[in-house]
C-alpha cells in the first residue's frame, strides 16, 4: 500500500518531519511519500491562502493517481482542495480535519478545536458546519501563534496550547480536544498529559495518524468516495498556466 502526503504549501523544509510523522502512524507494510507544492503559499491561515494552494494540490493529486498511489492525504487542517481533488480521482483523498472531527464526535459528547489565529475561528466553525457536526462543537479557540512560528519555542507553544485546552474543557464543556493545525502533530500525548495534570482528563486527538489510519482502512476495504457526490467534472476550456486538471 502506498499513501501520498501532499504538503499543501511551498515550505519544503517541512518534508522531513511530515515523512516521519505519517510514517510513524502507518502500518509496517505501508509506503509513505511526501510531495510539496511547486507554487502556492508558505503557510495556510486564511481563505486567500486556501485559494492560492488548491490548483497545485489538484495537480499533485492527479500525479499521485498516475503514479499508482493508493490514497492521498492533504496535510492541513483546513482540508484545502480535498473536495475538488475527489472530483478528479478515484482513489481516496483524506482531509485530517474531516477525519479527526468525525472521530471526535464518536469519542465524546462535544469537542473543541484549537486553531492558530483568532481570525480563523469563523473558517473553522463553517468547516464544522460543512461536515454536519455543529451540534457536537463545544468551541473554537485560538492559541494565536502563527504557523511559521510554532517551532521557534516548542515549550512555550505547548504551554500555551495546554492553557487554551483547559479553558475549552472548563469553560466550554469540551469532552474531546482537536488540535486544529498539523503543525502540532505529535504533541497530542503531551497536551493530554498537561490537561490531566490540571484535572481535565479528556482525549486529545492527533490528526495526521488519524488521517493515515483512515486512508489505510479505506484502501484495505476497497472503498473510496462516491462519484455521485464527487462527480467527475466535464472537460471545458480554462486558462491557468501550469495547471493540468484533466486526465
Amino acid at each position: 500500500m502506498h499513501i501520498r502526503i501532499i504538503n499543501p504549501t511551498i515550505t519544503k523544509s517541512w518534508e522531513e518531519d511530515t515523512q516521519r510523522i505519517y510514517q510513524g502512524g502507518a502500518n509496517p507494510g505501508t509506503q509513505v511519500s511526501v510531495v510539496t507544492l511547486d507554487w502556492g503559499t508558505a503557510s495556510i491561515e486564511n481563505y486567500r491562502d486556501h485559494a492560492l494552494v488548491i490548483p497545485d494540490i489538484l495537480n499533485k493529486t492527479l500525479a499521485a493517481e498516475r503514479d499508482g498511489v493508493d490514497a492521498v492525504i492533504v496535510d492541513c487542517m483546513g482540508d484545502p482542495g480535498v473536495a475538488a481533488a475527489r472530483e478528479l480521482v478515484s482513489i481516496p483523498v483524506i482531509g485530517p480535519a474531516e477525519a479527526s472531527m468525525h472521530l471526535a464526535a464518536i469519542l465524546g459528547h462535544r469537542f473543541s478545536v484549537l486553531t492558530v489565529l483568532d481570525s480563523q475561528k469563523p473558517m473553522v466553525e463553517q468547516q464544522v458546519a460543512l461536515y454536519g457536526l455543529s451540534n457536537k462543537l463545544a468551541s473554537v479557540r485560538a492559541f494565536n501563534i502563527p504557523v511559521l512560528e510554532l517551532e521557534k519555542d516548542p515549550a512555550t507553544t505547548l504551554k500555551t496550547v495546554i492553557n487554551v485546552s483547559v479553558r475549552c474543557v472548563r469553560e466550554d464543556g469540551a469532552h474531546v480536544i482537536v488540535p486544529g493545525c498539523t503543525g502540532l502533530a505529535g504533541m497530542a500525548p503531551r497536551i493530554q498529559a498537561g490537561l490531566a495534570e490540571q484535572g481535565c482528563e479528556v482525549p486529545v486527538l492527533d490528526p495526521p495518524p488519524i488521517a493515515m489510519k483512515l486512508a489505510e482502512a479505506l484502501v484495505s476495504l476497497g472503498l473510496s468516495h462516491s462519484k455521485r457526490t464527487y462527480a467527475t467534472p466535464q472537460t471545458k476550456a480554462y486558462q491557468f498556466p501550469g495547471l493540468n486538471i484533466y486526465r
